[in-house]
């Protein structure tokens, strides 16, 4: 080769030229495939796959030596082997479990005399909290009414009990009306009147 020729940078020698002539290697056809070769050739494609992805082999034997490393690393007073404070513990079961929320409003609910102050809690009484809504029952229908006016009021002082904003609405209701209704049956008509002569 030519100094003319690597100065154009050619890191390798051209090929030698043929008079229209195939070399004798490409003009026999390779021999077909066989079964086993195709699927060797599959299982060469889905190992690359596999490790591209980041995929390790699970034989049992990989298992164990990997189960074995992780006990010899281990120690007795390493990281993360520390005891926990049964709050946290707690803690991060419930936020896990998804039972945090649910346990915050049992809490401000058993303290609802301390939440809302004694007068209030005298004449209501929480029936239930269900997606963000707080069910409260009034003692008679005035007390109803002065809850709905308060209500802007409860739901403030209730969730700034709990920090953060859980209670969206307070629906009040007022005392159950009495039923004259006995057994399981009944009939249509005016019912008790005011007058029973």
């Amino acid at each position: 080769m030519s100094d003319d020729e690597m100065e154009f940078g050619e890191a390798e020698p051209r090929p030698a030229k043929f008079d229209g002539a195939a070399a004798p290697e490409e003009s026999a056809q390779a021999p077909p495939a066989t079964g086993a070769d195709l699927a060797r050739e599959a299982m060469d494609r889905a190992r690359a796959s596999a490790r591209q992805r980041g995929a390790r082999l699970s034989s049992p034997r990989a298992a164990k030596r990997e189960k074995d490393a992780k006990r010899r690393a281990s120690r007795p007073y390493g990281e993360g082997r520390d005891p926990m404070p049964m709050s946290d513990a707690v803690r991060t079961m419930l936020s896990r479990m998804g039972w945090a929320e649910q346990v915050e409003i049992a809490s401000v609910t058993a303290r609802w005399r301390e939440v809302v102050g004694d007068t209030i809690a005298d004449h209501c009484e929480v029936l239930g909290f269900d997606d963000g809504v707080l069910a409260v029952r009034a003692s008679s229908t005035a007390w109803a009414t002065q809850l709905t006016l308060m209500k802007g009021q409860l739901r403030h002082r209730v969730n700034e009990e709990f920090g953060r904003e859980i209670v969206r609405d307070i629906t009040i209701a007022g005392p159950t009306a009495r039923t004259w209704t006995k057994g399981p049956r009944t009939v249509k008509g005016r019912g008790p009147r005011d007058t029973y002569g």
